[in-house]
């Protein structure tokens, strides 16, 4: 990635000083690039124009806003999806409002976020947790159109990641199409084991102990992650223990 003041600063010693000029005025232009927060060309001109560059989270809102008002009406489903969002983040109430300031930007669709994924494509776990939550965003109202799965892997691409990648993340969060037994079912144990029926019963037991060392919260120990990844995983491990009774519970072993 060519930040723009290291581009400038190359440039501008290179017609100076030739080769040891351009080297010393990329290093000082990186070093104003790190000081300013310069990402891209989008940012400098922001810079200039004495616009705020966006911060990640409030870049996370203005993809949700972009996402809701994609089908052409943001419905009562997609705010408490926000909402949910911003509880999940922990936001204070000045995160809030900026968080709500952000997601009415994207909802007007005039704001270029191209420049942000490049700096969010620096950080794989930010950049997973942000396409999570779009993903949870495009099926707040039950349905994911077609111009909302563009966008996910429109963003997923800058983030640097493939379209089977994508969907596949899409997939943990698309309502499912089979018909359940209802909340908590022996159905959507199965699902969430990722076995079926006529599984053996050893093979399902390696697979509930294969999910639950992957997903524990303990494995985030010391890695710096967030509150809210925490409880992700430790939600997520929840799930699955239920999900292993339940099918025991079904086939007594």
């Amino acid at each position: 990635m060519l930040w723009p003041s290291t581009v400038i600063g190359a440039g501008a010693g290179f017609v100076v000083a030739s080769i040891p000029g351009a080297l010393l005025g990329a290093l000082l232009g990186q070093a104003m690039d790190r000081r300013l927060q310069l990402h891209s060309w989008a940012h400098l001109r922001e810079k200039l124009g004495g616009r705020p560059v966006l911060r990640d989270d409030e870049v996370l809102f203005v993809l949700l806003g972009r996402l809701a008002k994609s089908d052409g009406r943001v419905v009562e489903a997609h705010i408490q999806q926000a909402r949910q969002e911003m509880q999940r983040l922990e936001m204070n109430d000045d995160a809030r409002r900026k968080a709500i300031a952000a997601f009415n930007l994207g909802k007007a669709g005039r704001e270029r976020v191209e420049g942000y994924l490049q700096r969010l494509k620096q950080q794989p776990h930010a950049a997973e947790g942000v396409l999570r939550a779009c993903c949870r965003m495009a099926w707040a109202d039950g349905r994911a159109g077609r111009d909302e799965r563009e966008l996910l892997l429109h963003w997923g691409r800058q983030l640097g990641w493939s379209a089977a990648k994508v969907q596949a993340l899409a997939g943990d969060y698309e309502p499912r199409k089979a018909v359940l037994e209802g909340p908590g079912s022996y159905a959507e144990a199965l699902r969430l084991l990722g076995v079926g029926p006529d599984t053996a019963h050893s093979e399902i037991k390696q697979a509930y102990r294969r999910l639950v060392s992957r997903h524990h919260p303990d494995k985030l120990q010391g890695s710096g992650a967030s509150p809210a990844k925490v409880r992700e995983a430790t939600e997520r491990t929840r799930e699955l223990h239920q999900a292993y009774a339940i099918i025991r519970k079904r086939l007594e072993f």
